[in-house]
Parts: C-alpha cells; sequence; structure tokens
C-alpha cells in the first residue's frame, strides 16, 4: 500500500531536531523522532547526521520542510558577507542616524548600534522619487561603474540597493540592478529594498535591506548544500522552507529573500501550537518554548497567531537593537534555556543567562569540556533529570563535574550547592515569567484566561512551576514536545504576505481606491501562485488593514473583507477601537485612518492531520520506572513517582509530585498537579491555583 512520507528538520542552537510520519490512504500514521547536535558552521550536516539516527531514506521522502537558525546566528555571530549599500543622494548615513528611541535613555555615554555597513561602503547616486511615488529627478548612473570598482577592491560579496520612497515606486531601484547586471554580471550577490518590504520609514527600510544582503550569500549556499545532500541520497520529493510568517516557501524563494527565515524555529513551534489548540479545542494560548539556548513565548488569542513586521535583533535593555522589516511571528525572546550559564556579578548578585553554554562544549554534565553550571546542571543535581537518562540515555550525566562546577559557585556565594542549584532555578523560572507577562498583562490579557503549550527540550521542565506563578489552571505539553517545531512544520501551509504603506482617511469616498489597491495586491500574488503551478483550489486569502486614530503614532491591525462597502466602515472602525483600547487601555472619541494593506496567501500542500493513539490495554503501574526524592525549587522536596513517558496511553492519569522522562524531555509534575493523557497523547496538567 502507497505511504506518503513527511519529514521535517529544526535547526537549533543546540540540538537538530527531526519529525518523520508516513501515512497510507487509510490514515493509518506512523510517527517518530530525533535528535542530534546541531553542527556549525556546516548546519547541512546535522541534518543529514539526524535522519541517519533516525534511519529515514531521503529517497522515500515525499515531501519535506525545513526551518534553520543559520540566519539570525549569522547575524548575532557576525558571519555573513562583507556588505555595500547604494542609496539615493542625501541618504548615505541613514543607518547611522537612525531613531532617537535609544532604551537606556538616561546614559549619558549612550552608544548606538555599529552599523553593518562603515560608511566608505555606503554610496550615493542621485535620484528623488517623491512620496506618491512620482519621479521628481531621474536617476543618474554616470558613477555606478567607479562605484562598483571600488567595491571590488574593497572586497564587497552583497549589494543592498534601497532608494528613497521605493517602497511607493522600485523603478529607479530596478534600474539599478539592471546596470549592475549588465557591468558586472553575478559578480555580487544583489538585493533591492522593494524586493523585501513595501512599507515606510527609510531607516527600518534600509535596515532590513542591508541585513537580507548580510545573510544572502551564507543563507543561499546553505539552503544550496542542504539540496545537494539530499540529491546524493536520491531525495527527489518537494522540499519547502519555513518562514518567519508561521508558513513554507519554496526553496528558490527563500533563497532569493533569506532573511525570511530570521526566526523561522519559534514560528513553526507557535503555529504548531495553535493547530495544536484548534484540534483539541483550545483556541485562547500562551505558548513557550525552552531550548538549549533561548526561552521564546507568544500569545495566541482565538487561534490567531499574531504577525508583526516591527521585529529587531539584539533589543535589549541598553541597545536599541537593528529593525528588520518582514512579517514575523509576534514573540518575546529571551536568553535563559537550558544551557544558560548561571554566573555571579561584581555585587556577588547570582544571574542566570543570557550566555549560554550552546552545544559546544554545552553544559558541564556533557562531559565536553564545559566548567560553567547551567540551568541544566541545576535540574540535574536537584533530582528534576535523573542522570543516568540524560538526553533520553544517550549520554552518561558527568555529575562529578557538576558537583565541582556548582561548588566553585556555591563557594563565592558562601552557601550550599543545593540552595545554589534552587536559585539557579528560581531565577531561570523569574525569567521566564517576566517574560511571559510581556505577551500577555503587558498587552491587555489575563494569563488565567489562557491554557499554556509548553515544548522545546526544557519547555516541561518549567511550565508547571511558571503556570503556577501566573494563575494558569492549565498546561498542554504536546506528544511530541521535544521536537515540537519540526512538528509543527507538517501542520504548516505555504504563505506570502504583502505588506505595504497606504495613507487614506476612512470614509465612503475613500473606498474606490482603496478597493482597487486591493485588486491589484490579490491579482499580483495570485499571478504568483499560478507561474509556481500551486493548486488553485487549495488557495486562500485573507486581508487585513492597519489602522490608528488620526494623528497617532500607534496603529492596530484588523481584518477586513476582500471587497470593501460602506456598510462595513462603522463595523471595522468599532473593531479597531475594541482592540486599541485593549492594548493601551483607552479609547479616543475621534476619526481613525488606514495606514497599511497586509494581504495573507496560503496554499495547502498537503499537511498531516494528527492521528488519535491507539491503546494496548497497558496498565498505568507497568509505566512506573520506580520512584526518587527531587527537589522542586519553588515547592520542597518530594518523593515523586518517576513515569517512563514513552509508556504513557490514552485516558491514563495519575496525581503529583511526579518525573515523567521521555526520549527527548522530562515533564515536571509539581504536587497536587492532576494529569491525564488525551486521546492523542499529549500531556493535560491540571492545576488548582489559589484564586488571586
Amino acid at each position: 500500500m502507497k505511504k506518503r512520507i513527511f519529514v521535517t528538520t529544526d535547526v537549533g542552537g543546540t540540538f537538530t531536531d527531526l519529525v518523520y510520519l508516513s501515512e497510507d490512504v487509510d490514515g493509518n500514521q506512523v510517527l517518530k523522532t530525533a535528535k542530534s547536535d546541531t553542527t556549525p558552521p556546516n548546519f547541512e550536516q546535522g541534518v543529514l547526521n539526524v535522519m541517519a539516527k533516525a534511519k529515514v531514506k531521503a529517497a522515500e521522502i515525499d515531501v519535506m520542510a525545513h526551518g534553520t537558525t543559520v540566519v539570525i546566528n549569522a547575524l548575532t555571530e557576525r558571519k555573513g558577507a562583507k556588505v555595500a549599500l547604494i542609496t539615493s543622494k542625501g541618504f548615505r548615513d541613514v543607518l547611522e542616524i537612525g531613531r532617537g528611541n535609544r532604551p537606556d535613555f538616561f546614559n549619558l555615554s549612550y552608544q548606538k548600534p555599529r552599523p553593518f555597513v562603515p560608511r566608505h561602503l555606503r554610496f550615493e547616486l542621485d535620484e528623488r522619487i517623491d512620496y506618491k511615488g512620482n519621479i521628481d529627478r531621474a536617476l543618474q548612473l554616470d558613477g555606478l561603474a567607479d562605484i562598483l570598482e571600488q567595491m571590488t577592491k574593497e572586497g564587497v560579496q552583497a549589494i543592498a540597493i534601497c532608494t528613497i520612497n521605493a517602497y511607493k515606486n522600485p523603478q529607479h531601484e530596478l534600474l539599478i540592478a539592471q546596470e549592475i547586471k549588465r557591468l558586472v554580471g553575478d559578480r555580487f550577490d544583489m538585493i533591492c529594498s522593494h524586493q523585501i518590504s513595501r512599507e515606510w520609514r527609510e531607516f527600518e527600510r534600509t535596515s532590513t535591506t542591508v541585513l537580507s544582503a548580510y545573510v544572502q550569500p551564507i543563507a543561499s549556499r546553505y539552503l544550496e548544500n542542504l539540496h545537494l545532500g539530499l540529491q546524493k541520497q536520491d531525495f527527489n520529493g518537494q522540499l519547502y522552507i519555513m518562514q518567519s510568517n508561521c508558513g513554507v516557501d519554496t526553496l528558490e524563494n527563500a533563497k532569493q529573500v533569506p532573511i525570511t527565515m530570521v526566526e523561522s524555529g519559534p514560528a513553526s513551534g507557535f503555529w504548531g501550537a495553535a493547530e495544536l489548540g484548534r484540534i483539541i479545542d483550545e483556541p485562547n494560548i500562551i505558548a513557550l518554548d525552552i531550548g538549549g539556548t533561548t526561552a521564546k513565548c507568544a500569545l495566541i488569542s482565538d487561534g490567531q497567531v499574531p504577525i508583526s513586521s516591527d521585529y529587531y535583533i539584539e533589543r535589549t535593555q541598553t541597545s536599541a537593537g537593528y529593525p528588520i522589516m518582514i512579517p514575523v511571528v509576534d514573540l518575546v525572546e529571551i536568553g535563559n534555556g537550558g544551557g544558560s550559564i548561571a554566573w555571579v556579578d561584581e555585587f556577588s548578585k547570582l544571574h542566570v543567562g543570557p550566555q549560554s553554554a550552546g552545544a559546544a562544549p554545552g553544559p558541564v554534565a556533557y562531559g565536553k569540556g564545559g566548567t560553567q553550571a547551567t540551568t541544566t546542571d541545576a535540574n540535574l543535581a536537584l533530582g528534576r533529570i535523573n542522570p543516568d537518562f540524560f538526553c533520553g540515555g544517550d549520554v552518561q550525566a558527568d555529575m562529578g563535574q557538576v558537583d565541582i562546577a556548582l561548588d566553585d559557585l556555591a563557594q563565592s556565594l558562601e552557601m550550599s550547592k543545593k540552595q545554589l542549584a534552587q536559585g539557579i532555578i528560581r531565577i531561570a523560572n523569574n525569567n521566564m515569567v517576566n517574560a511571559l507577562k510581556l505577551v500577555s498583562v503587558n498587552r491587555g490579557h489575563d494569563p488565567r484566561d489562557f491554557t499554556m503549550i509548553a515544548f522545546g527540550g526544557g519547555g516541561a521542565m518549567h511550565a508547571c512551576a511558571l503556570a503556577a506563578e501566573l494563575g494558569i489552571k492549565k498546561v498542554i505539553i504536546p506528544a511530541t514536545a521535544a521536537v515540537f517545531s519540526a512538528w509543527g512544520m507538517m501542520m504548516s501551509d505555504i504563505r506570502r504576505d504583502r505588506i505595504m504603506t497606504y495613507l487614506s482617511p476612512w470614509h465612503q469616498e475613500a473606498l474606490g481606491d482603496l478597493n482597487q489597491q486591493l485588486i491589484r495586491l490579490h491579482h499580483e500574488l495570485q499571478q504568483e501562485f499560478e507561474r509556481e503551478k500551486l493548486p488553485k483550489d487549495k488557495t486562500s486569502f485573507s486581508f487585513y488593514a492597519r489602522f490608528r486614530y488620526q494623528n497617532q503614532e500607534h496603529s492596530i491591525e484588523v481584518p477586513i473583507p476582500a471587497q470593501l462597502t460602506g456598510s462595513a466602515i462603522e463595523k471595522i472602525k468599532e473593531d479597531f477601537k475594541v482592540k486599541y483600547e485593549q492594548e493601551y487601555t483607552y479609547r479616543l472619541d475621534t476619526d481613525i485612518e488606514i495606514v497599511g494593506l497586509h494581504l495573507v496567501a496560503k496554499c495547502d500542500i498537503g499537511k498531516i492531520k494528527l492521528a488519535k493513539q491507539r491503546q494496548s490495554g497497558r496498565l498505568l503501574s507497568e509505566t512506573i520506572k520506580g520512584q526518587r526524592e527531587v527537589d522542586y525549587a519553588t515547592d520542597g522536596c518530594h518523593q515523586a513517582v518517576i513515569y517512563n513517558g514513552d509508556l504513557l496511553e490514552p485516558h491514563m492519569n495519575f496525581v503529583g509530585p511526579a518525573i515523567i522522562e521521555q526520549a527527548g524531555t522530562t515533564v515536571v509534575i509539581h504536587p497536587q498537579q492532576d494529569v491525564y493523557v488525551d486521546e492523542y497523547g499529549n500531556l493535560v496538567i491540571q492545576l488548582h491555583n489559589k484564586e488571586l
């Protein structure tokens, strides 16, 4: 019987994850997962390694989706290409001028983030297109040949082209790109701002174009090497690349604009949480992803994953960071994961993260040369992780070195190793609680109205304690929690976003031109899908617009119909005011205006349907591995029952304190928390929190 085989892989900072699913015509499914070490700088090798570990044959794969950290790593580690910028006369220094929104406001010695392109590699051409898209001054290309010669001498590898108001009319950018091709062929990688963003704000658009050019050579080479590596193993299926907008895209499209992959791993996990929520009827979710390096969270309301183009990398309490104006899942990310390093500052205060031990050397317990205690080492020391079942039994935890690392740090703080380990867990939890509040309380949502879905290698370790702190009553640990981001890719559609600036008052007279613009956007994306021969009957379109109160800055996105009529004006205005009040706590009795349009096109590429798990008749007692004393850090020490999570079946239930050990993660169940295994194999944990 012919089977369809789906494979997804996700390259993380520490591990590379794989999910394999085969499905026959009757809907019978076989699901298996695997993890192996990430292999920087040759990340594609980690993908091939995890496929070999899972015994997956490339020749048998029908559909493969892939997410990667290669783009974000290249940016944060400054391992991208040497970039030059070509821009309009008078705008050479826009990257350095930036914005005045410095976060460290009272620091008189504040330094703006250093631009990715030094001034001597930023070049100007005389031209001007006005804000309406009309050519005010024709493009002058006389000096372009000399500019390209200077770039060659400087060893430039990629060119970012960003002219003023190109979001409204890209004609001059296209002419510059054509002339570069004519003069030097394919000597440089090249990208124009209009290929990425059609929104206003020259600083953000220039930054986005430069960062895209910076990662383009390394990302394109990586994707090509991955494809070649698969083809050498006779892969003949369809390869899709995960994007930051919760959708996948074709390999060719991803290579052209690789910056869209910047948050592909988190996006697939949060999309998976929304899809799982739809399946189990949980539309309101706080999704939490804790990996080896970071913890990420997002709030999903009414089943909708929030997407924003207001995205920054490296933005902290002391740095403004770098804007990237592409559609990205709206998340909060902090440097707290299993590999986060515990350290003491000059005031003898204990901190956890954001520095991470990463994949090499990793936590001390890995025995790979790590000497600084991490969150994982603290979890081992407190009995929350089983040293004899570390990494699913693949690694024997080096507890001797863990004791030495904890002892060194404990002595500097004049406390015991146990107190230190407890402190590490509490501080890590506190950091994560603050991040969860940023996506919920700070945006007008009560976390008690939401269910937490926790995943990643460390999500299940901390979720119940975090939920208790926030008053959340239900926590769900997915059956594939350890590789959930990879699983989420199986639930993704091809997705393309078109976001553009569109300024207009919100009244009847404006609807004619607005509808014409919506038709043009729709036609443009529809033609793209037709050129790529994507099935028309599986394609759908969703329309949104951004509104703001007149003369204000902050805007809110609201769904709109494909064609607007006068009857929709008041309803959309009220929808805006409700969402605005939720986010900013007030509403105004004043007119609103439209500032942007957003069209989402999706194509169903045959994503899987989650199958219910079968029961074998196994008794709960047969899943018990034994008991051990566990220090819960926040709830004292308890004798916990240890369950083999890989043997748990639907409808089994029990009460904590308990530890559930699975191949890829450990689930920490606190005292008096009820655990139920649902029909899909997910762990549903009920918390009995006291009312605040």
